[in-house]
């Protein structure tokens, strides 16, 4: 069930489940995100976690703040859902948007961060940026419109994945309303702050996962934030575009424990 927390000036929408050590899921900037839009298809490989799946502010149910840039801002509105949850110190894994704010946390409150896995991470752009990936053009142009179409959704969606029978027509349908409810007001392209400079000071142990054939952030973005993280890994999944978490569940979920728990007793003992 979907609750809130009360941070004082705002509030954040999350479901939890399970029990164990915690898990803060992070979901994308795309149309219609929310925590369980991105996420819900996996909680149940993590029930011996505390999993946390958060609306961003702006996103789902939680309010949109007019702070910038929207990565910090977001990664300080995390920090203080931990704090209110009574969570000292968690795993970030984060899908796109979602990633960057999980960089940025670990960046900047290296001590509440275990793991990081970061799939196809925001936040890092290549200096020949603009142009833009076909995938950021279309999220940018669905954010644009007054009010967008269902076809736009269709298209969107459609570009998010591989396997073009998983883009249904109830996956479309419920982004589509679900955008509709909380449709961004935001700078076109939004200012969602740098992470380049500060990559270097990140800590964590990261998981990086692609696929190979995302057309909203390429593979060759890659190589920046592998390079630059100091303790960085790389997963490429072929034949999977850019929501790697449902259209390769399986393998994400097998991949995601392991690295979680990667045979180091010392990984999860100080995460709650």
């Amino acid at each position: 069930m979907t609750t809130s927390v009360d941070l004082g000036d705002t509030e954040v929408a999350y479901t939890e489940s399970g029990t164990g050590p915690a898990v803060i899921w992070l979901h994308g900037s795309g149309p219609g995100a929310t925590g369980m839009s991105n996420f819900g298809g996996n909680l149940p490989a993590f029930a011996d976690h505390r999993n946390i799946a958060l609306d961003l502010p702006g996103w789902g149910r939680s309010p949109r703040t007019t702070d910038e840039p929207l990565l910090f801002h977001a990664a300080k509105t995390v920090s203080r859902v931990m704090t209110a949850l009574g969570i000292e110190r968690a795993h970030l894994v984060g899908n796109s948007y979602g990633g960057g704010v999980a960089m940025r946390l670990a960046i900047t409150e290296p001590d509440r961060v275990g793991r990081l896995v970061l799939m196809a991470p925001g936040g890092v752009l290549p200096p020949d940026a603009p142009p833009w990936p076909v995938g950021l053009e279309h999220l940018f142009g669905y954010m644009a419109a007054e009010k967008p179409s269902r076809e736009a959704m269709a298209e969107f969606v459609r570009l998010m994945v591989y396997d073009q029978a998983l883009a249904t027509d109830a996956l479309i349908d419920e982004r589509y309303r679900s955008s509709l409810a909380v449709h961004p007001e935001l700078p076109i392209p939004p200012n969602f702050g740098d992470l380049t400079p500060d990559l270097p000071r990140i800590r964590a142990r990261t998981l990086l996962i692609w696929g190979r054939e995302d057309q909203t952030v390429p593979l060759t973005w890659a190589a920046r934030i592998l390079n630059d993280i100091p303790d960085a890994e790389l997963r490429v999944l072929p034949h999977c575009r850019h929501w790697v978490q449902y259209e390769r569940a399986a393998e994400f979920n097998h991949i995601v424990r392991e690295f979680l728990s990667g045979g180091d007793p010392s990984a999860t003992s100080n995460v709650r």
